[in-house]
């Protein structure tokens, strides 16, 4: 049986959050755009604002730096840590390019995904060192 630090506790539901968090931005990145074009007449009232996309960014830089860089001290692979940087950059770049949907979407969505994966892999590597492997 292995004992889990609080430090490593924190990481590890920092990392499912910011799991969840890129998910629901992907979600929210594919989905809108197919509800807004099925449903016309109530588009103003769905939209989540322009602000949105700025606050989940707001968000994710804290929680996936603190998750990250704390991974990266237990398990020392940079692979997630980098991965997570680029992820966060698409997710960047996407409120650089607001204004060109189409590519707002697909760089925000890379980088949620990018993040996602990121997150998942900083998990494995953590649980890996913690049980020895």
């Amino acid at each position: 049986m292995t004992v889990q630090t609080p430090g490593a506790r924190v990481e590890g539901i920092l990392d499912g959050f910011a799991v969840c968090a890129s998910f629901a931005c992907m979600v929210h990145c594919l989905a809108l755009p197919l509800v807004l074009a099925a449903l016309p007449a109530v588009a103003d009232r769905i939209d989540a604002g322009e602000g949105f996309h700025a606050v989940v960014l707001l968000i994710a830089l804290p929680t996936s730096a603190l998750a990250l860089v704390g991974g990266w001290r237990r398990h020392r692979a940079f692979g997630p840590l980098v991965v997570g940087i680029v992820g966060l950059l698409l997710m960047g770049f996407g409120l650089v390019f607001a204004e060109t949907h189409a590519l707002e979407t697909g760089l925000t969505v890379a980088g949620s995904l990018l993040l996602a994966a990121a997150h998942i892999a900083n998990w494995q590597r953590r649980s890996a060192v913690r049980c020895g492997g």
